[in-house]
């Protein structure tokens, strides 16, 4: 989707927003079962849209929340 957002960098924001080393967080664990809520659901996204990641929504994020199907939305990679 775009080239500044990086795996790295995606595991590292979401690790900041639930507070823990993001070396915790498993690509396939639900996100919201570690702690993220709608409110830093949307933090993300408005810091993945000002990275370039334009098209970016809410339910494409919320409708799977795991880190591995949010790396490849927003990098069209593999986590």
């Amino acid at each position: 989707m775009n080239q500044t957002l990086s795996p790295e960098r995606i595991r590292a924001d979401v690790a900041e927003l639930l507070d823990c080393d993001p070396s915790e967080i498993e690509p396939e664990e639900n996100l919201i079962d570690l702690g993220l809520d709608s409110v830093r659901i949307m933090t993300l996204i408005e810091r993945w849209r000002a990275a370039g990641a334009a098209t970016v929504e809410f339910p494409d994020l919320a409708e799977r929340p795991e880190l591995a199907h949010w790396t490849a939305l927003l990098t069209g990679g593999a986590a």
